[in-house]
């Protein structure tokens, strides 16, 4: 039925229905961040607990560096393993053999370091330095909400860079290559907790098995970045 003025009630309406249907998707869309915000940060600390232990029994038992070569078979291997499963059941199960697997090449390196007089306290350094630094830039993600996506470009070919200045310092043993790349990681590490934990805060990463991975893996090269840069980590004496 029409008024005085020519147009129908309901059609009066409909920009308060349009703006329920928007405060409504928001809801929804902010409560779908929480939910993947929640299980990512659940199956993080579960995964770190898991890697730690597997390091734990490493360090126990003098188990021995699995080479580069299988490292970087086993890594790789297993981080496309879960890209291909990330949908189905067998994600989890893939995503503790890759935390364990990276927990098992922990192991000598913190055997080495150990061994190094002052060792056990520049570890605990280290570890400290990562947990600190972590919370406190995935706190500022999560307080500004910062939408920090135009950083992807630039993080993803830093690493390719540490990646292969990291291999040429190995093979070629280079100490002061190492040293710089592991600068390089820890600065791009510490990118990465920014970019990662942004894309979950405003909805660019929606399933947590990958956002799980990509936080995990950052703070394992975060930390042993930080343990290399103490000085303990590319130690040859």
């Amino acid at each position: 039925m029409g008024n005085r003025f020519g147009y129908s009630t309901t059609a009066s309406q409909h920009p308060q229905s349009s703006v329920y249907a928007e405060d409504r998707s928001a809801l929804i869309e902010d409560d779908q961040v929480k939910k993947v915000l929640r299980n990512t940060y659940a199956l993080l600390a579960m995964t770190l607990l898991f890697s730690a232990a597997i390091a734990t029994a490493a360090v126990s038992f003098q188990w021995k560096a699995p080479g580069l070569i299988l490292t970087l078979v086993g890594f790789f291997g297993l981080l496309f393993a879960i890209h291909k499963l990330q949908n189905s059941a067998w994600a989890l199960p893939a995503v503790f053999a890759l935390t364990g697997f990276m927990g098992y090449t922990l192991g000598p390196l913190l055997t080495h370091s150990l061994a190094l007089p002052g060792g056990a306290q520049t570890v605990s350094l280290a570890l400290a330095a990562t947990g600190t630094t972590f919370i406190a830039l995935s706190a500022y993600v999560l307080i500004s909400k910062r939408d920090l996506s135009f950083m992807g470009g630039f993080l993803f070919c830093g690493m390719v860079i540490a990646l292969i200045g990291g291999i040429a310092a190995t093979v070629f043993e280079i100490p002061a290559l190492g040293l710089a790349i592991s600068a390089m990681v820890a600065l791009l590490s510490a990118g990465l907790i920014l970019f990662e934990t942004s894309r979950i805060v405003n909805g660019g990463e929606s399933n947590y098995v990958l956002a799980t991975v990509s936080l995990y893996v950052t703070i394992f090269n975060l930390f042993t970045s930080l343990l290399t840069l103490f000085g303990i980590g590319g130690s040859n004496d």
